[in-house]
């Protein structure tokens, strides 16, 4: 097999992180979508094109994922054209390996449109198709934690990976780098859904923005926190403006003289200046926290689901194991967008340290980027033996189809006698 450089792509529903395996100086993060200003407008803005926009107001979005799947392969691969040409990666696929990441229980026609996509239209030299969390354990993972336990390895035999990201939130066990399948489980709530309910509650309560995607993003990334003690922070919340340390007000762009919005200082707020009357201002109080406790509750808005900590027990539960399952809570690592609000990390400690029997140790651990975190985790997962095993490439494609890539990318369900 020729050794020509490994792409790796960990192709998000949010933003898709892709740069050369050994190379972060290479590591771009560009957004997974095409935009307009309205249904009828010719111009389109790609991925790494939104930076240009000085009016991010009434934006329309074009996205390859439907309900955390890749459904719209005409905007995904506009998208990639863009990255491989010259302007970004100056990729030439025939002679490139490609790494590329797919949803956890992806659908088996959308996995032959992967590799009719690769294979076909690029014409990659090879490739290998893998789930996100699977490849988080190719980092070390142990440096993650306080070094309390200095036997613990590198990569430890068991961890428990929380992807929280834009479509889903996912909790993947596993153990000796081998997913176990059985356990895998899904809460059906991502940075979408939390965006999309921030701009329901923000439009009964304040300002009409249900047309400002882009921009209640924005704040939501900026204001929002879990709290550590919700109904503590609610009754804070019924408390004089003045004497709550809660509310924030946040000043919405209007794209003449800031195109960004930011929270404005609080003693600036307390006075009647001509600018602070003419400024669009949002406050958000107990939507700060309540909308990330969608999370922890998703019955809040009705949905017949646990949250993560409640998941995560299950989860650990379903492994059959019980003489793993203290690993699987002591190698917990969270990754994905949602993990950066403010308080995520702590209240899934906190959660999960009164569910979790008492005679195992809890550890939860956060990278400093858990967005580009998979990333990083390929881009060590392409130097391994696993990834060679793995590898199809174009020839064996052409001769055997999409047959040879089931069989390949498959995760075995079952570590010997794990689910006897």
């Amino acid at each position: 097999m020729a050794d020509y450089p490994i792409l790796v792509m960990d192709n998000g529903a949010s933003t898709i992180k892709a740069g050369y395996a050994k190379q972060p100086e290479t590591l771009h993060v560009i957004p997974n979508c095409k935009v307009t200003r309205g249904k009828g407008e010719k111009t389109t803005f790609t991925g790494d094109q939104l930076h240009k926009l000085s009016d991010y107001a009434g934006l329309y979005y074009r996205l390859p994922f439907e309900k955390g799947y890749l459904t719209n392969w005409e905007v995904q691969k506009s998208l990639w054209d863009r990255i491989f040409n010259r302007d970004i990666l100056k990729v030439d696929p025939t002679r490139t390996s490609l790494l590329i990441t797919e949803p956890c229980f992806n659908f088996p026609n959308i996995q032959h449109c992967y590799d009719e996509m690769i294979f076909e239209a690029y014409e990659f030299y090879a490739c290998c198709r893998v789930i996100a969390p699977y490849l988080c354990g190719y980092n070390n993972i142990s440096s993650l934690f306080p070094s309390q336990t200095p036997s613990v390895t590198e990569r430890p035999d068991c961890i428990l990976v929380v992807d929280s990201g834009y479509s889903f939130t996912h909790i993947v066990p596993i153990v000796m780098g081998r997913p176990i399948l059985t356990a895998v489980r899904r809460i059906n709530i991502g940075g979408k859904l939390l965006t999309n309910h921030l701009k329901e509650v923000v439009s009964f309560r304040h300002w009409d923005m249900m047309d400002q995607t882009y921009v209640v993003n924005e704040v939501k990334e900026t204001c929002c926190y879990v709290s550590k003690d919700f109904l503590g922070d609610l009754e804070t919340c019924r408390r004089n403006p003045k004497d709550n340390p809660i509310v924030q007000e946040y000043v919405l762009p209007d794209f003449s003289r800031n195109s960004k919005g930011y929270v404005r200082d609080k003693k600036r707020s307390s006075r009647s200046t001509n600018d602070a009357y003419e400024d669009q201002v949002l406050r958000m109080n107990n939507e700060r926290f309540t909308i990330p406790e969608l999370l922890f509750h998703p019955s809040n808005i009705g949905m017949n689901q646990a949250g993560i900590p409640e998941t995560i027990v299950e989860s650990v539960n379903l492994t059959h194991a019980a003489d793993l399952h203290g690993l699987f809570y002591s190698n917990i690592v969270l990754v994905g967008g949602n993990a950066l609000f403010p308080g995520y990390k702590e209240r899934i400690e906190q959660d999960l340290r009164v569910l979790a029997p008492s005679e195992y140790e809890v550890r939860v651990g956060m990278p400093e980027n858990p967005i580009t975190y998979t990333w990083y985790g390929g881009s060590n997962y392409a130097d391994s033996p696993d990834h060679r095993n793995k590898l199809v490439t174009r020839a064996e494609y052409m001769e055997h189809g999409s047959n040879i890539c089931l069989q390949r990318f498959g995760m075995s369900e079952d570590v010997d006698g794990m689910q006897e």
